[in-house]
C-alpha cells in the first residue's frame, strides 16, 4: 500500500516519456538530406580515422583538475561556519591551515613532474 504513490509516479513518468517520444516521431519534420546524415564535428568536415589516439595528458589534466576542484569544495563549509566557531576554538583554523598545506605540496608535486606542462 505505501509502494502505490511511488509505482504510479513511475508509471506516469514511463508514459509521459513514451508519449513524448511518439510526438516527436509523428509531428517532427522528415526532409531526408545526405547532408544531414553526415557526422557533424564543430562545422569542419572530419579528416583520418576515428581511432586516433590521444596524449594521456589531456587525461591527467582532466583528472587533476577534479581533483583539485573537488577538494576546493571543501572550502565552502569551513568559510560558513568559520565566524561562528573562530572565537571558540582556533582548532578549525590549524585545521584549515593543514589541509591547505596538504593541497600545495600536491600541487608543488604535480608542478615538479611536469603534469601541466603542455610540450
Amino acid at each position: 500500500m505505501e509502494y502505490i504513490p511511488v509505482l504510479l509516479m513511475i508509471g506516469v513518468a514511463g508514459a509521459l516519456g513514451v508519449i513524448v517520444l511518439f510526438a516527436s516521431w509523428l509531428l517532427g519534420p522528415k526532409l531526408p538530406n545526405p547532408r544531414k546524415s553526415i557526422p557533424f564535428e564543430c562545422g569542419v568536415p572530419s579528416y583520418g580515422s576515428s581511432k586516433h589516439r590521444f596524449s594521456v595528458r589531456f587525461y591527467l589534466v582532466a583528472i587533476l583538475f577534479l581533483l583539485f576542484d573537488v577538494e576546493a569544495i571543501f572550502f565552502f563549509p569551513w568559510a560558513v561556519v568559520y565566524k561562528q566557531y573562530l572565537s571558540v576554538n582556533a582548532f578549525i583554523l590549524i585545521e584549515m591551515g593543514v589541509f591547505v598545506g596538504i593541497l600545495l605540496v600536491g600541487y608543488y608535486y604535480v608542478l615538479r613532474k611536469g603534469a601541466l606542462e603542455w610540450d
